[in-house]
C-alpha cells in the first residue's frame, strides 16, 4: 500500500515540474503535423518559435482569425524568421478537433508554419495550455519567454484588437531586438481547450 502510494506521489511530483517555467528549457515534444510528419520543438532551436493553441469553433480564435489579425502577425514574424505552430489538442469529438485533411485545408488559410495535431492533449497539458488561444513564445536557446494571452483585451470583439496591446508583438520585437521581454506572462483568455 505505501508503496502504491509513493508511486502516485512520485508521478504527480514529476507532472508538477514538467510544468513549463519562464527563463527556462521549454519542454520539448514531437507531434504530426498536417500531413502526417513529425515535427519535433527542438528541432527548431536557433529560431524563435511561437506555440498557439488554436480551435476554429472558438469565438475569440474567430475574433483573431476572422479580422486577419492572427494570420498578419504570422506573416510578418514568419518574414522575420520566427516559426509559428498552431496546435490543436482538441480531443476526437470535441469541438475544434481536424482531422489531417481538414488541417492541411485549414491551413491554407493561415499563415502558420504548421497545424500540430494533439489529440490525446499530452502537449497541452505538458504546457499548462488552458484557452485558445493561448500563446507561448520559445527564444533561439529553447528557453520559454512568454506564456499568456495574445493581448491585453480579453474580448471576442474584433473593434478591440485596434487598441489592445499585443502581447506576442511586443515580446517578438523585444526579443529580436536582444532585448529582456517586458511582459513576460498574462492571463490568457478564450475558449476552454477541449481535452
Amino acid at each position: 500500500m505505501k508503496t502504491a502510494i509513493a508511486a502516485v506521489l512520485m508521478s504527480l511530483t514529476s507532472v508538477a515540474h514538467a510544468a513549463p517555467e519562464l527563463g527556462k528549457p521549454a519542454p520539448d515534444f514531437t507531434l504530426a503535423d498536417q500531413s502526417g510528419k513529425p515535427v519535433k520543438l527542438s528541432g527548431a532551436k536557433g529560431k524563435l518559435v511561437v506555440l498557439e493553441w488554436f480551435n476554429e469553433g472558438c469565438p475569440f480564435v474567430k475574433k483573431h482569425y476572422g479580422s486577419g489579425n492572427m494570420q498578419s502577425l504570422q506573416k510578418k514574424y514568419g518574414k522575420k524568421g520566427v516559426v509559428w505552430y498552431s496546435i490543436i489538442s482538441s480531443k476526437e469529438g470535441k469541438e475544434g478537433h481536424l482531422t489531417p485533411a481538414e488541417a492541411s485545408d485549414r491551413l491554407k488559410k493561415m499563415s502558420s508554419k504548421a497545424i500540430l495535431l494533439d489529440e490525446n492533449g499530452d502537449v497541452g497539458r505538458l504546457y499548462g495550455a488552458k484557452t485558445t488561444p493561448h500563446m507561448f513564445i520559445v527564444d533561439k536557446k529553447g528557453a520559454l519567454i512568454y506564456m499568456g494571452g495574445i493581448d491585453d483585451t480579453p474580448s471576442a470583439d474584433a473593434a478591440d484588437i485596434k487598441t489592445a496591446k499585443n502581447y506576442v508583438a511586443s515580446a517578438l520585437d523585444e526579443a529580436m531586438a536582444g532585448k529582456p521581454v517586458s511582459t513576460p506572462s498574462s492571463r490568457p483568455y478564450g475558449c476552454s481547450v477541449k481535452y
